[in-house]
């Protein structure tokens, strides 16, 4: 009871007072001018470090896009370079390919040459080994048909007739030489 006394007496003076005139106003108003007074610097400063916080963050973005810029024209110079090299390569080949078909081709024709030329040098060795043969054999001939003549004169025909026929001959011989 004591207790409701008390409350009701309290709540009899906080009607008759005015509100500024109760501490408990006095002490909320102290609380938030300080709260406020504490609050300016102390946003300032968390502003001012989530703008420096930000800015950093906007750097190292800026800093990631031209480094993926920089990534990316690498990677496309080095994917030209690459086709360059590639094309390079296939006009190498091709060059070689020409090259090679040229140098077999002369080879070839080379190879046909020197068979040719050996083969008539072949043909020209074996024609004139025939003439030769054919030389030799008539010579032969003719000293084997001399001598058979010779022989057969000798035997058959009488010292007088065969010193005509050798005068005679030897008169036809100019005659026969050219």
């Amino acid at each position: 009871m004591i207790s409701a006394a008390i409350a009701a007496e309290t709540a009899g003076d906080a009607h008759a007072m005015a509100f500024y005139e109760d501490p408990t106003f006095w002490v909320a108003v102290a609380f938030i001018l300080v709260i406020v007074a504490f609050f300016r610097p102390v946003a300032r400063a968390l502003t001012a470090s989530l703008d420096t916080r930000a800015e950093q963050i906007r750097t190292k973005l800026e800093e990631a896009r031209k480094l993926r810029e920089d990534a990316q024209a690498l990677l496309a110079e080095y994917q030209r370079k690459q086709r360059d090299a590639m094309s390079e390569a296939e006009d190498i080949i091709a060059h070689a390919r020409t090259e090679a078909d040229r140098i077999r081709a002369e080879s070839e024709q080379a190879l046909e040459d020197s068979i040719k030329r050996r083969e008539k040098q072949a043909m020209d060795r074996i024609a004139h080994a025939e003439a030769e043969a054919m030389r030799q054999v008539r010579n032969q001939a003719v000293d084997v048909a001399v001598a058979a003549a010779g022989k057969l004169l000798q035997e058959n025909m009488p010292a007088d007739k065969a010193d005509a026929l050798v005068d005679q001959t030897i008169k036809d011989l100019p005659n026969k030489l050219h």
